[in-house]
C-alpha cells in the first residue's frame, strides 16, 4: 500500500532558501518535497509502500534522515511524523 508521510525535524538555527533546497534535490529522489525556508524547523512528505503506517512512517523516517545528511543540513531531532494511506485519503475524499 502506498502512504503519504509528512516528517519535520527541529533545530537550533534558521534554514537558508539553499539549504531547503538540498533538501528538495534529495528528497524528489523519493517523489518527496521538502519544507522549511527561514525557519529553525526542515520537514518533507514523502510517498513510500509500506504494509503498515508504522512501517511507513520508519521507511520514511530512513529516506528522509539521509537526505537530510546528504544535503548537509545539521542533526536535529524528528519533531512530528503522520502517515495517511491511499485508502485512508480516498475515503476523505467521499465524506
Amino acid at each position: 500500500m502506498r502512504w503519504s508521510v509528512g516528517i519535520e525535524a527541529a533545530g537550533e538555527r534558521v534554514l537558508s532558501r539553499e539549504e531547503i533546497v538540498e533538501l528538495a534535490d534529495a528528497i524528489a529522489r523519493s517523489n518527496g518535497i521538502a519544507t522549511g525556508i527561514g525557519t529553525n524547523r526542515y520537514g518533507a512528505q514523502l510517498v513510500v509502500d509500506a504494509d503498515s503506517r508504522e512501517d511507513a512512517i520508519t521507511r520514511a523516517t530512513r529516506i528522509f534522515l539521509e537526505a537530510a545528511a546528504t544535503a548537509g543540513l545539521p542533526a536535529a531531532p524528528v519533531v512530528r511524523t503522520e502517515a495517511v494511506s491511499e485508502a485512508e485519503d480516498e475515503l476523505d475524499g467521499y465524506r
